[in-house]
């Protein structure tokens, strides 16, 4: 195989492929049936144009017929009349008339089958226009559904990789990450509160053993000999439970001693 022949079909084959792509099945449905269409005219030109002639034919054959039979009825007058040179010439012309006749009827005949067929064919053609224009209206249909899901899939396809699916994403994330600050935020604030309540609820507890204390202290006080004084036992108020627990204890730890002390 020459250079030149693979060359040739390496660029009828680039060719063919550009052609293919570049192919839109909507495009091309239309400009087929434009040039169906265009057929079609060309046709109903021609089958004019036949039947023109047909006529034409037509005219002519009974022309030259009329004509014949003219001629024939003065070779009969001129015979009856006993001029037998005349109805020769008479019958002469009549047989040119006669002969061209013939002819325009054989051809007459053919023009009558030309002009049957390319009827026909219009007929068929016309029938397979409007089929065609039927089958061209469901092709474009479904070419424009496959290129809308073509579109739609590869819309799909993309969206998960996407910048504005990655923006989506990262905020996502963000948000979450705020949420578990601010989550974190409240429970430390929170266990500083309950810390800070155990605190006084633990003060008030020191305070009512306190009280307590001092209830057995002084019941001790007065059954054993000797005065007791109240001097010798504070006396706990209620302004007394704000205090800090641990002035509180210092207190508690001071008066036992003194009770000691007394005993």
């Amino acid at each position: 195989m020459g250079l030149f022949d693979r060359l040739g079909r390496v660029v009828r084959a680039n060719l063919n492929d550009l052609v293919s792509k570049a192919e839109d099945p909507e495009k091309v449905l239309e400009q087929a049936v434009i040039d169906m269409q265009e057929d079609l005219v060309q046709l109903r030109q021609a089958v004019a144009r036949s039947i023109a002639e047909q006529k034409r034919s037509e005219q002519q054959y009974n022309q030259n017929q009329s004509e014949a039979n003219k001629w024939e009825q003065r070779a009969k007058l001129a015979l009856s009349k006993g001029d037998e040179t005349l109805a020769r010439e008479a019958l002469t012309r009549k047989k040119s008339f006669a002969e061209t006749a013939a002819v325009l009827k054989q051809q007459l005949e053919q023009q009558t089958s030309t002009v049957d067929q390319l009827k026909r064919n219009l007929v068929a053609l016309e029938s397979k226009i409007s089929e065609a224009k039927t089958k061209k209206n469901m092709l474009q249909a479904r070419a424009k559904a496959a290129k809308a899901n073509e579109q739609l899939q590869s819309t799909l396809s993309n969206i998960g990789t996407s910048s504005a699916m990655s923006a989506f994403e990262r905020m996502e994330q963000k948000v979450l990450e705020q949420e578990a600050k601010s989550q974190a935020v409240g429970e430390l604030a929170g266990n500083g509160l309950e810390e800070q309540f155990r605190m006084l609820e633990g003060g008030s507890d020191v305070d009512d053993e306190l009280a307590l204390l001092k209830a057995q202290v002084q019941g001790e006080a007065k059954a054993l000999p000797g005065p007791v004084t109240d001097k010798a036992l504070p006396q706990s108020t209620s302004s007394q439970s704000s205090t800090s627990s641990n002035s509180v204890v210092d207190a508690e730890l001071e008066d036992l001693r003194r009770q000691i002390d007394n005993l």
